[in-house]
């Protein structure tokens, strides 16, 4: 069974990714996390010198990457979505659990992070609106599950993850 786990910025996908792979005894694979891994610089880095264009490309390349690993839990960037062989690879690979969050949110979480290149020096609120707004038709799109993410713990929403994967199993046998 492959899961990918995604949705915007702060949702949660790294931190219920990790637990949901200890539950399921799988290996986890966090997208970004391989990026940095691969080029040996970190994703603001990359951002500074390839720009945004540069990123998507390794970002598609370490997706590819993944056509290998069979069980697994592999959490997405949020822009993941934006390059339409990225939605068809994620959706015809695997289940996608989809994190849901509201923009207050998202704010809230990033309000203090300095990691996110594409929120750097910028009005965060306008930035998150805005991939929002480009971004939830394509996270919809492909979702098997959709977890309303923070309006429960995160026990509970791992919790909900697994009963809807078990639903989903004891549905296609």
């Amino acid at each position: 069974m492959r899961i990918f786990i995604v949705g915007p910025a702060a949702s949660g996908k790294t931190t219920i990714g990790k637990k949901l792979a200890k539950f399921l005894k799988v290996d986890f694979f966090d997208t970004d996390e391989k990026i940095e891994e691969k080029s040996g610089v970190n994703i603001s880095w990359i951002f500074d010198v390839e720009g945004e264009e540069g990123f998507r490309k390794r970002e598609k390349q370490i997706l590819s990457d993944t056509k290998n690993l069979e069980s697994c839990v592999i959490s997405t960037g949020g822009g993941i979505v934006l390059d339409k062989k990225n939605r068809k690879f994620i959706s015809s690979t695997g289940i996608v659990v989809y994190l849901s969050v509201s923009l207050k949110t998202q704010i809230k979480r990033t309000l203090l992070d300095k990691s996110r290149p594409l929120l750097k020096g910028k009005d965060k609120k306008e930035v998150l609106a805005k991939q929002f707004l480009e971004r939830k038709n394509f996270y919809a799109e492909i979702a098997d599950i959709t977890i309303e993410e923070e309006k429960e713990s995160r026990s509970k929403i791992l919790e909900n993850i697994i009963l809807l994967l078990r639903k989903r199993e004891e549905c296609d046998k």
